[in-house]
């Protein structure tokens, strides 16, 4: 149970614009302000801000901006060596036009075209990529789970070697009655069903290079999307080349299909070996060569910390997160817009943190400590959370949870709030019980077996075993007061032709009063933990409890 009273929306407020400002009778600090919502939203996503992209004139003014707005809110400065800051350094990486790309079989070598039988890119700071006949080695599912009972490698050396894998993991196209079945949580994709799982476990495993086999269905998307970004990508600056692949990427589905069948291999039927714990790794008597040259460039990119130090137990820690970049200056739509705002994603779960700040800023002081994290580079690859999680200014231990915001839906009061990633910790008990106060129910996400929970910053602070809780309004239609979930749909439907896109902009037509209700409810959950002694828990079987277990024992000792 919740040991103090739930901020909760007032009888009938669901239905009324009254609902714009109402603070809870209950509890003596205001509610979550839509109209100060807006208000942020239409500074950030402004054509003033360029997108917010790191490394550029607009990621200046938006640090300058959201320091501001914590200073006027009486926050105290949360990053590094006392400042408002923790630097993220980063590096961009562009293959260029390969002059050697190719796979041999039996002897024969097939000359490949980047982009369509293959797609490489590389995150490695070196000059060029360089890989000659390494030996394809066909790894099942890439996957290394204790846990669960599983390990596709069964000792393997990878060594100089390209490990090929299956996205998702082995469970997603599992047939009824098959062993595997419900060992990896049915068609609900885990940590080690994502792509950014398969070429780090292929590292350590010390393979040269990975590729995945192409899978619509199962990585939630098509192959165009896999290309769009040209050979381009972003990582830390700070990681170490040594213990990177040289190169990683894709292989199309109906390409792979007649890569193996040409190497005497039936990939249909090695599909169903692999969801098999006793599936061994097979050698594909294929080999890869390719080679390109890389342009690096570096950028200083920065997150943003704001903090409310605890009363009587300042390290323990409640961290409430969103990220501020956005896409910057692109090329012009059919409209002629350039500029890629992000309005909703995710300047709106930026102005859902400010406006939690302030909310608790203006309330009583806490036990614990409350920090507020903006986070950069989310849209490069999770890299400031990642840089957080790895390098953190509050230990990973003496965190109690982490609340993200990360795309909230604009269409008014909903009788539902969406929860991603159903089963994992039980802070989803404190989501339903906080929903519960305001008359509202929990519904699982829609597709599950796109892996939401590990596509936005929470997920590196969970990998260091911090429990987690994430809104994201992508994951279903919600099922409005007004059109119920018919117009959930259509307001999904409509913001995902504007995702990533520069049509992703404020409007005045955004009834901002359901954005609000679930900001409401990680009020409600961090204020009770605030003021409590309970350090929420992983679900049993999830890939993060040993983490967890790990580091609260060290912090123990």
């Amino acid at each position: 149970m919740f040991s103090k009273p739930l901020p909760a929306l007032v009888a009938g407020c669901l239905l009324s614009a009254a609902c714009q400002s109402v603070p809870d009778a209950n509890v003596d600090t205001p509610a979550i302000d839509p109209a100060r919502l807006g208000a942020i939203v239409q500074t950030l996503a402004s054509d003033e801000f360029e997108g917010r992209a790191p490394g550029t004139a607009g990621e200046a003014k938006t640090i300058a901006y959201l320091t501001g707005e914590f200073r006027k809110l009486g926050l105290e400065p949360g990053g590094e060596h006392g400042g408002w800051t923790q630097a993220v350094p980063l590096i961009r990486t562009q293959l260029g036009a390969t002059r050697e790309l190719s796979l041999t079989v039996e002897g024969q070598a097939h000359a490949l075209t980047q982009g369509a039988e293959i797609y490489l890119n590389t995150v490695r700071n070196a000059p060029r990529i360089d890989v000659r006949d390494a030996p394809l080695v066909f790894v099942g599912y890439g996957v290394t789970a204790p846990e669960r009972r599983w390990d596709d490698f069964k000792g393997a050396d990878l060594a100089g070697k390209v490990a090929v894998m299956l996205i998702n993991d082995p469970d997603f196209h599992a047939t009824a009655g098959e062993a595997v079945a419900g060992r990896f949580g049915g068609r609900r994709m885990t940590y080690y069903g994502r792509w950014t799982y398969k070429y780090e476990e292929a590292a350590r495993r010390g393979a040269i290079a990975a590729l995945i086999v192409h899978d619509s269905d199962g990585v939630g998307y098509g192959w165009p999307t896999v290309t769009a970004s040209g050979g381009e990508t972003y990582d830390l600056a700070s990681r170490d080349p040594a213990g990177q692949l040289v190169v990683r990427g894709w292989l199309a589905h109906d390409y792979a299909t007649t890569l193996f069948r040409s190497a005497g291999l039936d990939l249909d039927a090695l599909r169903v070996r692999a969801r098999r714990s006793d599936f061994r790794p097979v050698e594909m008597k294929v080999a890869l060569t390719a080679e390109a040259p890389v342009a690096i460039t570096t950028t200083a990119s920065h997150n943003v910390l704001a903090k409310l130090p605890g009363s009587t137990r300042p390290d323990e820690t409640i961290l409430f997160a969103a990220h501020w970049d956005a896409y910057g200056v692109g090329a012009p739509d059919a409209n002629g817009l350039t500029v890629r705002a992000g309005a909703n994603d995710d300047a709106l779960g930026t102005a859902g943190v400010l406006e939690l700040a302030r909310v608790f800023a203006t309330g009583p002081r806490r036990e614990r400590t409350l920090v507020f994290a903006l986070w950069t580079a989310e849209e490069r690859g999770l890299l400031g959370s990642t840089a957080y999680a790895e390098s953190p200014i509050y230990p990973v231990a003496n965190t109690v949870a982490d609340l993200t915001l990360d795309i909230l839906q604009t269409a008014g009061p909903a009788r539902d709030v969406l929860l991603v990633g159903e089963g994992q910790s039980d802070l989803e008990d404190d989501l339903a019980r906080a929903a519960a106060a305001q008359g509202r129910v929990v519904t699982p996400e829609a597709l599950p077996e796109r892996g939401l929970f590990f596509r936005a910053d929470h997920f590196p602070v969970a990998k260091e075993g911090v429990p987690v809780l994430l809104l994201m309004a992508m994951s279903g239609g919600a099922d409005l007061v007004d059109g119920g979930r018919a117009a959930g749909d259509r307001w999904l439907e409509g913001y995902m032709r504007c995702y990533h896109q520069p049509c992703d902009r404020w409007s005045h037509n955004w009834d901002l009063r359901g954005a609000a209700q679930d900001i409401e409810l990680f009020h409600a959950i961090g204020a009770d933990l605030a003021d409590s002694n309970r350090w929420p828990e992983w679900r049993a079987g999830s890939e993060f409890k040993a983490a967890r277990a790990a580091s609260r024992a060290a912090a123990t000792q």
